[in-house]
């Protein structure tokens, strides 16, 4: 049955018409999408399936959509009684799609994404995001590094990640400020992904300022199964997902990983990875429900890290060889997460959402060989042992003034960081310590509220939030003899005001505005003897649209600005704070999805930035390593039991320093994966660069001091590009089965 209607007709009135909107497995659907064809009145559910929609009379009809989903058409016969429908899962049609769902327009793009090309492989769960890049630079273990319009992220600079709610971002950490590691995130269990670009969502706050990514994680799984790939390079990934559900209102399951490759490097990154997830969910009907999850993650690897060029050019190594074959490192992350959401009525519900972590870091790296110590060399160690503790309560309310829909949603968190013996020393071969440079513990308090407020007048939406932080930074120096902590605090407030205008149910136009920020590293913070600021806002707006002119066809398109004010960067590699000034970035995104038949889909994304330095002098005020142009492309094919597709992304050479002396060449990949269901057995297959192209997957301009052919260290020190060469083509073949 496409629907579940729960109408009882007792006489014909007008008035405001109350419903729900669920899955077929009884999950509330946000975001759907409710209007009365008969006024044009609509509504969209909120967080728990809800809606309220207006100036209903009996005899109308009403239609609601969600992407994936068979629409539901309901003819009301008494709108006093509550309205409760079920909406069944269907393959993908664009011709059932409404652009026009509520003040996230591209969310509609990661639910098409989503839906025709499941992610595949951990680093694919970024690629998700048009216009996001990743590049691993250290044996694969190592947190990849993020580009995103105009930024180099680095390891989470600029873009929040959160999973479930949880951060992933991690504040005052040894390697950089906003290192994210999503390695201990099994991809097979995620439901959905959430983006914006900018800083305009009230509810995301520190490291939003090019944008934000939200994971969420199934709640249920429709079965157990067990999948096992091999190929190239010695690889091994084994998952189990074990489905434990007992009866129809709760749901328990356990999810397993683990993964093997020695990479295509001459040194082996005897790369090893284990994932443990369990999830309890429990619904209580209109009652609201639970969710409590645990997981545990640990990895190790061997690294080559970034090679100098000359090194290749002269014949010194490979492509695929190192000149410290024992970079490397270790690391492990126990999560734990609670969610219960208490619903009052079909106008307000509670969430309150906690979460505690262990997380414990090492990583060896050598960037630039015998610059610093031309007897030992420079590589370095950096370690930490954190606990991380959160917890938000947030209010939902939705009322109307008039007919117009009036949503809010008030909010208090904090979130404690507890880093113990941050440390950054010299080291030799990873087992000798030769220098502690830099051993610390750091405390570090975010207290947050905020107030969004979305009201709908007719065909417009008006989006208006404020969001206060509260810091407290706290840094004990261990290399001191006498105890002496340090402490400072700070307030930033981040208003925003967003406009969308829905022209139609296959137009809506949009500009949105915001400020948003990033926290600075706590020993920057701290450090007395710069100028800096505590807190650097981003000050963006976004003007665009999500257009829809032929049943199959969808666009979406911005053209975006972003100011970021100065900040100082705490590079962990040095243990130096290195200042940078004020910066502008400008650029346009465009999308486009297409389905070609029943079964063909067609994505596109191209994405264009202009980054540069404000108080620089012209010609050397570009911004090292910021992307400019970005396109990502794919084909799916979707048939029965036959899924295919062929997946490619570009990258334009950029910048690899201020004046574009040195540049970081681009590159174009092509990837390809297929699989075929029978009975309960799924076959696949995986190509990683499928036509085997060269390319340098992270580059760096940095100055470095290695050894000749004869043995001799080099004079001078060279500054030039240092890279990481990207996989060549690598093949894997899996097996899944079904019980």
């Amino acid at each position: 049955m496409a629907l579940i209607l729960t109408v009882a007709a007792i006489f014909a009135q007008s008035g405001p018409l109350k419903g729900r909107v669920l899955s077929s497995n009884k999950d509330p659907l946000v975001g759907a999408y409710v209007i009365d064809l008969a006024s044009e009145h609509h509504a969209h559910t909120n967080g728990q399936g809800y809606f309220v929609l207006p100036g209903i009379s009996a005899g109308d009809s009403i239609h609601i959509t969600f992407v994936g989903h068979k629409t539901g058409k309901i003819k009301v016969s008494d709108p006093s009684e509550f309205l409760q429908v079920m909406l069944t899962e269907v393959p993908l049609e664009l011709g059932e799609i409404t652009v026009s769902q509520g003040t996230d327009p591209l969310n509609i793009i990661s639910e098409l994404d989503i839906r025709t090309n499941p992610v595949i492989s951990a680093q694919e769960v970024l690629r998700k995001v048009p216009g996001l890049f990743i590049g691993q630079h250290a044996g694969g273990g190592k947190a990849e590094q993020l580009f995103l319009r105009g930024f180099d992220v680095d390891h989470g600079t600029d873009v929040s990640i959160t999973v479930d709610g949880m951060p992933v971002n991690m504040v005052s950490h040894a390697h950089g400020q906003g290192y994210s590691d999503l390695h201990w995130l099994i991809p097979e269990l995620i439901e959905d992904i959430s983006f914006g670009k900018g800083p305009y969502k009230t509810e995301v706050g520190n490291f939003a300022t090019a944008g934000h990514v939200n994971f969420r994680t199934k709640n249920r799984l429709d079965g157990s199964s067990f999948m096992i790939q091999g190929g190239s390079f010695n690889t091994v990934r084994n998952v189990g997902l074990f489905d434990l559900s007992q009866n129809e209102e709760s749901d328990f399951y356990i999810g397993t990983e683990y993964l093997y490759s020695d990479g295509p490097f001459t040194s082996s990154q005897n790369f090893n990875r284990v994932n443990l997830m369990s999830k309890y969910y429990r619904n209580f009907g209109n009652a609201g429900n639970v969710t409590i999850s645990a997981s545990y993650f640990e990895s190790e690897w061997d690294a080559s890290g970034q090679i100098p060029l000359r090194a290749v050019e002269q014949g010194l190594i490979g492509r695929f060889g190192a000149l410290d074959d024992t970079e490397g490192g270790s690391t492990s992350r126990i999560n734990f997460g609670l969610t219960h959401n208490k619903i009052v009525n079909e106008r307000l519900y509670f969430k309150n959402t906690l979460y505690l972590n262990r997380y414990d870091f090492e990583l060896f790296s050598n960037f630039t060989f015998f610059l610093e110590d031309q007897e030992d060399g420079d590589q370095i160690a950096q370690r930490e042992s954190r606990v991380l503790f959160g917890a938000e309560s947030q209010l939902n309310y939705s009322t109307q003034i008039g007919t117009n829909d009036l949503g809010l949603v008030v909010a208090a968190g904090l979130r404690n960081d507890q880093v113990k013996d941050v440390e950054l020393s010299n080291t030799t071969n990873r087992s000798t310590t030769r220098e502690v440079l830099q051993l610390g513990d750091v405390d570090e308090t975010n207290f947050y509220s905020y107030v969004s407020a979305d009201l709908d007048i007719d065909k417009f939406t008006i989006n208006a939030g404020l969001r206060v932080d509260a810091f407290r930074f706290e840094y004990e120096d261990e290399l001191v003899a006498a105890y002496e902590p340090q402490s400072e605090t700070a307030v930033v407030a981040s208003p925003k005001l967003n406009f969308f205008y829905s022209a139609n149910d296959n137009l809506q136009l949009f500009l949105k505005t915001g400020i948003g920020f990033h926290s600075n590293d706590a020993r920057v913070v701290l450090d007395d003897t710069q100028n800096k600021t505590v807190v650097p806002l981003a000050y963006g707006a976004d003007i665009g649209a999500i257009w829809k002119p032929f049943p199959r066809l969808v666009f979406n398109g911005a053209l975006w600005y972003l100011f970021s004010e100065q900040e100082f960067v705490y590079v962990g590699d040095a243990g130096i704070v290195e200042p940078s000034g004020e910066t502008e970035r400008r650029g346009f995104d465009l999308g486009i999805r297409y389905q070609l038949n029943d079964w063909l889909f067609w994505d596109a994304d191209f994405n264009y930035s202009f980054a540069r330095a404000v108080d620089a002098p012209e010609g050397e005020d570009l911004i090292p390593l910021a992307p400019r142009s970005t396109a990502l492309s794919g084909l799916t094919a979707k048939k029965g039991d036959f899924n295919a597709s062929i997946r490619g992304r570009y990258l334009q050479d950029r910048p690899a320093n201020e004046d574009n002396s040195v540049v970081a060449k681009g590159y174009t990949i092509i990837d390809f994966n297929a699989s075929y269901k029978i009975n309960r057995y799924t076959l696949g297959v995986i190509i990683e660069n499928l036509f085997d192209s060269e390319w340098e997957e992270t580059q760096f301009d940095t100055e470095s001091r290695i050894r000749t052919a004869s043995g001799n260290l080099e004079t001078t020190p060279v500054s030039e590009i240092h890279f990481t060469p990207g996989a060549p083509f690598a093949i894997r073949g899996s097996l899944k089965v079904d019980f």
